[in-house]
């Protein structure tokens, strides 16, 4: 796997090729457990599914990029949008990204969208965050307690390098009482391309106010809500995903 020097720390990177060089590339943002390799066989079949070249990166703190050597600040989410992805994305080259995010990867696209300098096409959300619910720290705080008690460490080790700098920096940031008041909904009217925002009605980590609070505050929005689907519409519901993002770029690209 190549790596790249992005906001000072050793990020693993990897590219799909899909497209024919004149379509957009379709940039993958993975959620706060999230990695490369958890992404699994879903950006090969999104690339696929729109002709698109794709990049895939596993954030600072994930996968195989540089462990974390601190605590999390609550501006992590900002950080990532606004330092390292534009880092990311002039390095590789991507002129014309379309931010495909899920979780807390659907909040730094949302995020980056927002940016007066950004260049982003369109952007598709998977169970984005656009504010700390009781449902989320209640999960997050459930999934503390599976980490310490059952196989998720060892689950979830398959992913990442440092799994206990990857689960710590998310779990213990999530569960701060200082994260409580993180909101991302004043950036959404700055968002000037299309928003495809996809959940799931059983998603275990936001409920539907997320999808109601970016439709209200971004002025191209398109909804689509899953039935039989929690938090990864596209392990859940992978077919009505990948059809549902197909004929989104379609239409923007």
């Amino acid at each position: 796997m190549p790596f790249l020097d992005i906001a000072s720390h050793r990020i693993e990177y990897a590219r799909v090729a899909a497209g024919d060089g004149q379509r957009p590339t379709l940039v993958f943002l993975h959620e706060g457990l999230g990695s490369i390799a958890m992404w699994r066989d879903f950006p090969a079949l999104a690339a696929r599914a729109t002709r698109c070249d794709a990049i895939v990166y596993s954030r600072y703190g994930y996968g195989n990029s540089d462990p974390l050597t601190e605590a999390r600040a609550v501006s992590y989410m900002h950080d990532e949008a606004e330092i390292a992805l534009p880092q990311l994305l002039d390095r590789l080259a991507v002129d014309r990204p379309i931010l495909l995010g899920h979780s807390d990867g659907g909040s730094i696209a949302l995020i980056h969208a927002a940016r007066a300098s950004s260049r982003v096409l369109c952007v598709v959300t998977l169970a984005a965050h656009v504010l700390v619910e009781d449902i989320s720290v209640a999960s997050i705080a459930a999934a503390k307690t599976s980490y310490e008690t059952t196989d998720l460490r060892e689950r979830l080790a398959r992913y990442h390098a440092d799994v206990d700098s990857a689960f710590r920096g998310w779990n213990d940031i999530w569960l701060d009482p200082a994260f409580r008041d993180w909101n991302i909904e004043e950036c959404l009217p700055r968002i000037r391309c299309p928003v495809l925002a996809i959940q799931g009605v059983d998603d275990e980590y936001g409920t539907l106010e997320q999808m109601r609070r970016i439709d209200a505050g971004v002025r191209d929005a398109e909804l689509l809500v899953l039935d039989d689907c929690r938090h990864s519409p596209h392990r859940d519901r992978p077919e009505a995903v990948l059809s549902a993002i197909a004929g989104f770029v379609r239409c923007v690209g």
